[in-house]
């Protein structure tokens, strides 16, 4: 069974991004049972700024903290990533978490659901780079979530759930089949089995 993690991307309180990984959550577990979805939500590591000493692609991690966020991306075959966009861009500490590790993201599938005022798109480009860089194989479908569309109004305790209509379940519904069969291929590559 491909074992997919949804990477809850901000920690920024009052934010989204838990009730679109909750969302995406739900959708996978209706119209895709066979992939066994975690949501990693990086509020619950509290990791401070990078303080390794060492440079991540060496692997040699000092910190228990580190050691810990390392233990539970090596778990996944795959991710799907929620992302908002801030100025243009993912929050500081989604790019902090994905520096602390490198090996352990090697070889594996991920997409991206977005959110934002014209979708996230934005943040996912930058996004999609810095995982090219960690030999992160991205696929192309994405949901972008538009706040003025896609989210119930929001309440006087917090944030609007999210109300995406039945195309945004159809294109995740894509998304996540992508990921399973390019994590699926990747298999043999991160066990060393290819030249």
């Amino acid at each position: 069974m491909t074992k997919i993690g949804i990477i809850v991307g901000s920690t920024r309180p009052g934010r989204r991004s838990r009730l679109v990984a909750e969302w995406v959550a739900t959708v996978a577990a209706a119209e895709r049972p066979s992939l066994d979805v975690e949501i990693v939500d990086l509020a619950d590591y509290g990791l401070p700024m990078l303080d390794e000493p060492k440079p991540a692609i060496f692997g040699q991690y000092g910190n228990e903290h580190t050691r810990r966020w390392a233990e539970t991306v090596a778990r996944y075959d795959g991710f799907v990533f929620v992302t908002p966009e801030y100025n243009h861009s993912i929050p500081a500490s989604l790019k902090n978490a994905l520096d602390f590790t490198y090996v352990e993201w090697n070889d594996k599938a991920a997409g991206f659901v977005s959110y934002g005022l014209l979708g996230g798109v934005r943040a996912v480009e930058h996004l999609r780079l810095i995982l090219a860089e960690m030999k992160v194989a991205t696929v192309r479908t994405q949901v972008a979530l538009s706040l003025h569309q896609d989210f119930a109004a929001p309440a006087a305790t917090g944030p609007g759930a999210v109300a995406a209509g039945p195309h945004q379940i159809t294109t995740l519904t894509g998304l996540l089949d992508e990921v399973a069969i390019w994590s699926q291929a990747l298999e043999p590559v991160r066990g060393g089995a290819m030249v």
